[in-house]
C-alpha cells in the first residue's frame, strides 16, 4: 500500500522573550541590516587572540608540555543503533546517540528529528587534513528509516557538514531543516528548500501529515513546536564569514515530550590559573555565567531530555569562553530545568586536548558536587545506543 507525506512549517510571532532580549543585542547592524552576530553577556569574557592561543597552545605543545590525547582503541564502545519499527511504536521518547553532537530522537507523537548531522570522517572543509574521526560512524545517513526533521546548532564543521545535508535530503527528500539566522541561503545554495531560518526566542510549528493513498481515514498528523533559543558561542565556515551566521540551541516539543539540545556552548570564561586550582572552587566560583539558560528554562522548560555538550574544553584559559566543561554542563542541565540530560560533543574528534575519556569521568564529578545522583540524572551512553525517557 503506497502511502503520502507532507509536512509544513509555521513561524510563531507571539512567544515569550527575556524584556532584554526584544531589541535583540546579539545582532551587529550596519547601515540598519544585519551584518553579524555577537555574545553580549560577560560570561563570554575576552575571547582569546592570536597571542593568546600561541602562548597557552601552540608553545606549551612545542615545548612538549601540552600533548594531544591518546586516540588509540578501545575508546568510546560503537555499536549498531536499533530504530523503533513504526512511528508510534513506543509511549516513550526514545534517543540515539550517532558520534558527537548528533542525536536521532523518536518521539511517542510518531515525530522523528536528527540534531546536528555530520557522518564524514574529518570535521573540516578538506577530506585529507583536519579531524579524523577515532570512532567509527554507528550507522550511515541511509540506515535511519525516517527524518522529519533536521535542526542544526551552527555552521562549524563538526556540526554542520554539506556532504551529510544532501545525503539527509536524497533519502528523505520532504525533510524541514531548521537554522539560525543568516543559515538559510548557505541552505538554498546547495539545493534544499525546505529551510526555516530562525532568530533567537523565536519559534515555529511544524506539522507532519502521514497517510494512505488508499484510505484518508487514516491519515495521520504529527505536530511539533521548534524553539531557536540562545547559547554561548560562535560561527565560521571561512577566514572570511566569522561570525556572519546565528549559533543556537534549540527546543523540540511534540505531544507531551520535549528536548533541548545545546548543541555548542560555553558558560563561562575562567583565565588562565595555576594547575591545582579548582575553576569552580571558591577561588573563581563568582566568575559570571551566562543568564540566558535559565531564561530558556523559565521560558521555554522544563525538558524532559537534555542534550549537553561535555567535552572540548581544555586548555580552559583558551576554551572555556566557547566550550562547556562537565562542570559548566551540570550547571546548565540545572538552570534549563531538564529532567534527564545526555552527554554529546565528546567520543568522535579530538578537537582539544582532554583525555578522550575524561569528559565522563569529570561528569561523574560535577553532578556528585552538585548532589545529584552519578546516575540517571545526566548520564553518557555508548554510540550508537538508545534510552528512553
Amino acid at each position: 500500500m503506497s502511502s503520502t507525506y507532507s509536512s509544513s512549517v509555521v513561524k510563531i510571532s507571539d512567544v515569550s522573550r527575556p524584556k532584554e532580549a526584544e531589541a535583540r543585542p546579539h545582532h551587529i547592524l550596519r547601515s540598519g541590516k544585519v551584518v553579524g552576530f555577537q555574545n553580549t553577556h560577560p560570561s563570554w569574557g575576552a575571547a582569546p587572540g592570536p597571542l593568546s592561543i600561541t602562548a597557552q597552545v601552540m608553545w606549551p605543545v612545542l615545548k612538549g608540555d601540552l600533548k594531544y590525547p591518546d586516540t588509540s582503541p578501545p575508546t568510546v564502545p560503537v555499536v549498531a543503533p536499533q530504530w523503533l519499527p513504526s512511528r508510534k511504536a513506543s509511549s516513550k521518547l526514545r534517543a540515539t546517540w550517532l558520534g558527537h553532537a548528533c542525536y536521532y530522537v523518536e518521539y511517542p507523537s510518531g515525530l522523528r528529528v536528527l540534531f546536528d548531522p555530520v557522518f564524514e570522517d574529518r570535521c573540516s572543509p578538506f577530506t585529507f587534513m583536519g579531524p579524523k574521526r577515532f570512532t567509527p560512524r554507528p550507522c550511515d545517513i541511509k540506515d535511519i528509516p525516517i527524518v522529519d526533521a533536521v535542526v542544526i546548532s551552527h555552521s562549524h564543521y563538526d556540526h554542520l557538514s554539506h556532504s551529510s545535508i544532501l545525503e539527509v535530503q536524497k533519502y528523505h527528500p520532504k525533510v524541514q531543516f531548521f537554522v539560525g539566522l543568516g543559515l538559510e541561503k548557505w541552505f538554498r545554495d546547495s539545493g534544499l528548500d525546505h529551510v526555516t531560518e530562525l532568530d533567537w526566542w523565536e519559534d515555529a510549528d511544524l506539522t507532519v501529515k502521514v497517510g494512505s493513498d488508499q484510505d484518508k481515514a487514516e491519515e495521520e498528523t504529527i505536530t511539533a513546536r521548534i524553539s531557536c533559543l540562545p547559547c554561548q558561542h560562535t560561527s565560521a565556515r571561512t577566514p572570511f564569514d566569522k561570525d556572519t551566521t546565528l549559533w543556537c540551541s534549540w527546543g523540540v516539543k511534540s505531544g507531551d515530550k520535549s528536548v533541548w539540545f545545546g548543541g555548542d556552548t560555553g558558560y563561562r570564561a575562567v583565565p588562565k590559573v595555576g594547575p591545582n586550582i579548582d575553576d569552580w572552587g571558591p577561588e573563581l566560583q563568582q566568575l559570571p555565567c551566562n543568564p540566558q539558560f535559565k531564561q530558556i528554562g523559565e521560558l521555554r522548560g522544563p525538558y524532559d531530555l537534555g542534550l549537553i555538550p561535555i567535552g572540548a574544553y581544555s586548555p580552559r584559559a583558551t576554551f572555556s569562553f566557547m566550550h562547556a566543561n562537565p562542570y559548566d554542563a551540570v550547571e546548565i542541565f540545572k538552570d534549563t530545568r531538564c529532567a534527564r540530560a545526555m552527554g554529546i560533543h565528546w567520543g568522535t574528534w579530538a578537537l582539544t586536548f582532554e583525555a578522550v575519556l575524561e569528559p565522563p569521568v569529570l561528569l561523574k564529578e560535577a553532578l556528585k558536587r552538585s548532589g545529584i545522583p552519578e546516575t540517571g540524572a545526566f548520564d553518557v551512553c555508548d554510540i550508537g545506543e538508545s534510552r528512553e525517557f
